[in-house]
């Protein structure tokens, strides 16, 4: 009796020992298997053909956003602007784009021109999803580049530092697009 009662404690330590080990070897598989199946990337690889989508899914969906779409991808604005906002996003169409002098937008697109090009492109995005009733003439909005447009609302027309005019309104899961027919240039640094 006197063996059987030593020998318990010894069993009974044996047995949560090796409870503890299987247990620590499943969670370790379950976080392994869990970790390969994740994606890759930011919240942009999150496949979802349901919901309404984000102001980069909207754009790369607009064939005439391409230029656009383009430019996100080499500033790495992609993950950013597919985060949860909100937003407000000024995108200037491809004909756009087109107005700029010839050469710009190839020149933008180099690696050694990235900080310009995220700079103009921020020049294009308010934190904030705001409604078309919202504008008003002579507001001043504070872009996420840190500098200022200009509103102006004239005969129904919405017009940003009176370059480009708001001409087309699409909403997105993640805030607003306004479509506009000019690319906003951000003033010169002093």
């Amino acid at each position: 009796m006197k063996i059987i009662s030593k020998l318990f404690p010894v069993l009974a330590l044996a047995l949560t020992i090796s409870c503890n080990n299987a247990t620590e070897e499943k969670a370790a598989t379950s976080a392994t298997s869990t970790e390969a199946a994740a994606p890759s990337g930011g919240q942009e690889n999150v496949k979802d053909d349901d919901s309404q989508k984000d102001v980069v899914k909207v754009a790369m969906a607009s064939k005439d956003h391409s230029t656009l779409v383009a430019a996100l991808k080499q500033a790495e604005l992609v993950t950013s602007l597919s985060n949860a906002g909100p937003f407000t996003v000024f995108a200037p169409t491809n004909a756009a784009f087109d107005k700029l002098p010839a050469g710009t937008v190839a020149g933008l697109m180099k690696d050694d021109k990235k900080a310009d090009l995220q700079n103009i492109l921020q020049y294009h995005v308010f934190m904030s999803a705001l409604t078309p009733e919202s504008f008003q003439d002579g507001q001043t909005l504070g872009m996420v580049n840190g500098d200022n447009i200009t509103v102006s609302v004239k005969d129904g027309k919405t017009m940003l530092n009176n370059s480009a005019t708001i001409i087309g309104t699409v909403p997105a899961s993640n805030g607003v697009i306004y479509v506009i027919d000019g690319v906003l240039l951000p003033p010169a640094k002093k």
